[in-house]
């Protein structure tokens, strides 16, 4: 098996392993608290999660970095020829509130490239799955996203996405905006053709995105960042600057109309 498929079948493994831990606390009220700095929540969950899946990594792949959400950041990691980029839990607000739209992302990482990638929804048990050489694959059936124009459009995104700055001449497209909690969950439903694009224009942790990237990808999809340049992963900040993730024709349209 090639090596791209068996980074791919030890991801899925260890987000079904993560599924598995996470309902052990999903609607029971698990502890929860702030990180510093405005970080965001993060619950007991988060660590048990990541905890269950470094086991499972780390230890079947002991030469590749490793980049975490709920881990001390590792400088080894810039070395390494292949890097882990995980979010134990993507979506803690929905999960803190019970709901279902959070998810599982975990990415290798080869230099600064992505090459297999799973997002994974425990509560429904939709697994996206995406290697650097195959399609994208929603519990096993290809995807591919929409060829929607911009002003008809449905766009995951976030309310100040549509403030007049963002735009040239002051004029936001007349899309229609939606929003779902797990980032990396909106990058999959883009490349699915479910949403016909996913939209941020402010800076993103690799970790919310490096999967997701790659299954939209992979399905045909172009995922950029906010300015059109290819994302670039395993970095020292370990962010990219926004996204723009959509097929082709729609995603030109975006970047023609957001401002410089």
């Amino acid at each position: 098996m090639p090596e791209h498929e068996q980074d791919l079948a030890l991801l899925e493994q260890a987000a079904r392993a993560a599924g598995r831990v996470a309902l052990q606390y999903w609607q029971k009220q698990p502890r929860s608290w702030e990180k510093p700095d405005g970080a965001g929540p993060v619950t007991e969950a988060d660590l048990a999660v990541n905890e269950e899946v470094q086991g499972i990594l780390a230890s079947t792949r002991p030469d590749y970095g490793w980049l975490s959400e709920e881990s001390e950041a590792d400088p080894s990691r810039l070395d390494a020829r292949k890097c882990f980029i995980i979010d134990p839990i993507d979506g803690t607000r929905a999960f803190i509130a019970g709901q279902e739209g959070f998810s599982h992302s975990l990415a290798v990482a080869d230099g600064d490239r992505i090459v297999a990638a799973v997002v994974y929804l425990p509560v429904s048990d939709c697994c996206y799955v995406a290697h650097a050489d195959g399609p994208a694959l929603k519990n096993g059936q290809p995807i591919g996203p929409s060829d929607q124009n911009l002003d008809e459009a449905h766009i995951l995104t976030y309310r100040a996405v549509s403030e007049p700055h963002w735009w040239r001449d002051d004029q936001p497209p007349a899309f229609q905006r939606e929003f779902r909690p797990s980032l990396a969950w909106r990058l999959c439903l883009a490349g699915e053709g479910r949403f016909d694009a996913a939209l941020s224009l402010r800076m993103a942790w690799e970790w919310d995105i490096a999967a997701g990237s790659l299954i939209a990808e992979r399905a045909g999809a172009l995922a950029t960042d906010r300015r059109g340049k290819p994302m670039r992963f395993n970095s020292p900040r370990a962010m990219v600057d926004g996204l723009v993730v959509a097929g082709p024709r729609l995603h030109g349209q975006i970047i023609a109309r957001l401002r410089p």
